[in-house]
């Protein structure tokens, strides 16, 4: 992948960060950090057409890949910078990596978080010992505002990925797949300031020169694509992947992916909203929307992917519990398996019952019922019932409406959105 400008801004370049340091990285952290396994999945592999490998980062402790990074970081500082602390601004990885490790080695730790971040990731880190400051809508919002902390408190900065450092702690995630599956095809990997796939292009270009590395990004956060295409692409919006939701990538890890990269796919909020699920319901393993990424690219370009051997970091699991509760249910209602219909009944005693014996005949369950009868154009003895239920598939929902417009009723189905 060619950048169509060369002449990034001054500082770490892409000869910083060689497989050696991804190595002495590896030997740094070693018994420190999860070696997660990495293990074949027969049946996503059935679902795609491609040979699919899961690399389990939501299996670390702090159930995600940037312990690695920032441990490798926290142990390259002065006993000076230790005992002043550090700094960072992050969506919620970064941020429990970074003071797991921190107080875990005496290192006081400060965290600039968006006000956006799930409070699972704000109580996680707290509960790591880190100290958490919330401030502004974004990431870059964060960020600008631990710089000014990092200033005014004579602390040291550990970027979430722009730092060397950083990304050869997580380029460690190359090296253990292609120690146990040195022959895959391609390497799909999620992006948000690049430092992960930094440190593991670095090791593959290396180790499996013939490999090919696919980032990925979030629809609504395409701006590694949009910086390297040379294209001006929006960038904002809610994005269930809120770990790689970052407007302006890293000049380091921009450099390195331009060079050692092939390919940036883009992925919609559907498609990480079913990888999501089918990781829960195949692999029984829970990942956040960032963690599903790679899955996802798989999924919605399945030409381009089969029958190739396929290394998928699930690179976090820190998902807030509510909310995947709402990814699984609107995957069933995309899969047609829970429908909302709405039903048009004349308001009369008995009305609701002859509807109720068709769902009966249909075996369809139905789960909640919503009338309304003052907020609509109908005639005063009309009103409008929603009813929520839950089918085998899609088929039988279809046929219980057709039962319905047979007994002359009125029917929509209410789609998702």
């Amino acid at each position: 992948m060619n950048a169509p400008n060369a002449s990034l801004t001054a500082g770490p370049t892409p000869a910083d960060l060689t497989l050696d340091d991804v190595r002495a990285a590896a030997a740094r952290i070693e018994g420190s950090v999860v070696k997660t396994p990495m293990m074949h999945s027969k049946t996503l592999s059935e679902i795609t057409g491609a040979e699919i490998w899961l690399k389990f980062e939501n299996q670390q402790f702090t159930a995600a890949y940037k312990e690695r990074g920032a441990l490798n970081a926290l142990l390259h500082l002065t006993e000076e910078q230790k005992k002043r602390g550090v700094i960072a601004a992050s969506a919620g990885n970064h941020s429990q990596g970074l003071s797991y490790h921190g107080t875990r080695l005496g290192v006081p730790v400060t965290i600039v978080m968006p006000k956006t971040t799930p409070t699972v990731k704000v109580m996680q880190t707290e509960s790591v010992g880190g100290n958490v400051v919330l401030e502004g809508e974004t990431f870059d919002d964060a960020y600008a505002y631990a710089c000014e902390l990092k200033e005014e408190r004579g602390l040291t900065f550990v970027h979430p990925f722009d730092d060397p450092h950083v990304a050869a702690g997580q380029g460690t995630v190359a090296l253990e797949m292609l120690e146990v599956k040195p022959d895959l095809d391609c390497l799909v990997t999620p992006i948000g300031g690049g430092g992960l796939i930094s440190g593991m292009a670095t090791v593959a270009r290396e180790l499996a020169p013939n490999v090919e590395i696919v980032g990925v990004q979030a629809g609504l956060y395409p701006s590694m694509f949009a910086k390297l295409k040379g294209e001006e692409m929006a960038c904002g919006g809610d994005t269930l992947a809120e770990g790689i939701a970052v407007k302006q990538p890293g000049h380091f890890t921009s450099q390195v992916i331009a060079e050692k990269v092939d390919d940036i796919l883009l992925v919609d909020e559907p498609e990480l909203e079913k990888a999501v699920s089918l990781l829960l319901q195949i692999e029984k393993t829970v990942v956040e929307g960032a963690g599903a990424a790679g899955l996802a690219a798989v999924l919605d370009n399945p030409e381009r992917f089969a029958g190739k051997k396929v290394g998928l970091v699930l690179c976090g699991g820190n998902i807030d519990t509510r909310l995947l509760a709402n990814v699984l249910l609107r995957d069933l209602a995309r899969q047609g398996r829970l429908a909302r219909l709405r039903v048009t009944l004349q308001d009369r005693p008995g009305a609701l019952f002859k509807v109720m014996r068709l769902f009966d005949e249909h075996n369809v369950n139905i789960i909640e019922i919503y009338h309304q009868r003052i907020f609509t154009t109908l005639p005063a003895k009309g009103l409008i019932t929603d009813i929520e239920c839950e089918a085998r598939d899609a088929q039988q929902v279809e046929q219980l409406v057709q039962a319905l417009r047979e007994a002359r009723y009125h029917v929509d189905v209410v789609e998702l959105n």
